[in-house]
């Protein structure tokens, strides 16, 4: 019985940790090939950010048990070179790209009157522009094929204001423009555009945040989300699960909305 994805390559920003790394392998599991870019390094900003180039060699290992090919490449969303380099490494491993998962992200607390600009500028370069970045280059390949699913990672931050998160909550809801805008440029070429918007998730960016705030990763998720359903976070296999669904021909009409997934949040 052959797999919903074989033959079928997925792009993840952001894969070797948490979200991106979930998705990565929910996919491999149904036979696509894996293809990905993440820094692998620490960042100074958010100070949590304590990142390895081991991640990324791990999650590569973990793939080939799966039987999955993958071509990850070390990188930072920032920069375009770095972005194009990638992509041309997975054109040129698979032959194509059929899902782009824009999942690198960070976040930090400050109020918005006292970030700095360096601050302000690391959330949103590496939230917004990156994702616009990897696109940029992903897109004309989607296009040639006349078929593709981007898929971009929000936030209930993209939906709601945020105390001390500003630039990540501006972030978040420029994902939402993006998405939008691409599905109406793109869909004549029949690619799809969806934003999803996750509560809480328990990852490591998850116990970064509680680590700035001297918290328990639950106390920082109750606190963050106030799930309406009982539970302090969603795990990043739902995030994946979600991300499956979208790209399948389940959701083939699926474009230019943003799908929540957020325990009951935005119904309080």
């Amino acid at each position: 019985m052959a797999l919903e994805f074989s033959g079928k390559t997925v792009f993840i920003t952001g894969v070797a940790l948490g979200q991106g790394r979930a998705v990565a392998l929910a996919f491999a599991e149904q036979g696509a090939n894996i293809a990905g870019l993440d820094l692998g390094e620490k960042i100074s900003y958010p100070a949590y950010n304590r990142a390895s180039k081991d991640n990324l060699n791990k999650l590569a290992v973990d793939l080939e048990q799966i039987g999955a090919k993958s071509a990850l490449f070390p990188g930072d969303v920032r920069l375009a070179e770095d972005v194009k380099k990638a992509v041309d490494g997975a054109i040129a491993a698979f032959g194509t790209i059929d899902v782009l998962f824009n999942n690198a992200g960070i976040a930090a607390y400050g109020l918005s009157h006292e970030l700095t600009e360096q601050q302000w500028d690391a959330v949103l370069d590496i939230n917004l522009k990156g994702a616009f970045l990897t696109g940029k280059y992903v897109i004309p390949h989607m296009i040639k094929q006349k078929k593709g699913v981007i898929i971009n990672n929000s936030s209930v931050g993209g939906l709601r204001g945020m105390n001390r998160l500003s630039h990540y909550a501006a972030s978040k809801w420029g994902m939402i423009g993006l998405t939008k805008s691409w599905a109406i440029e793109l869909a004549p070429y029949g690619i799809r555009s969806i934003s999803i918007h996750p509560t809480g998730v328990n990852t490591p960016f998850n116990d970064g945040l509680a680590e700035l705030e001297g918290m328990s990763p639950q106390e920082i998720a109750e606190r963050s989300a106030s799930n309406l359903l009982p539970v302090p976070w969603i795990e990043a296999q739902d995030v994946a699960d979600s991300v499956l669904f979208l790209a399948s021909e389940k959701a083939k009409y699926v474009t230019g909305s943003q799908y929540v997934l957020d325990a009951g949040l935005m119904t309080r």
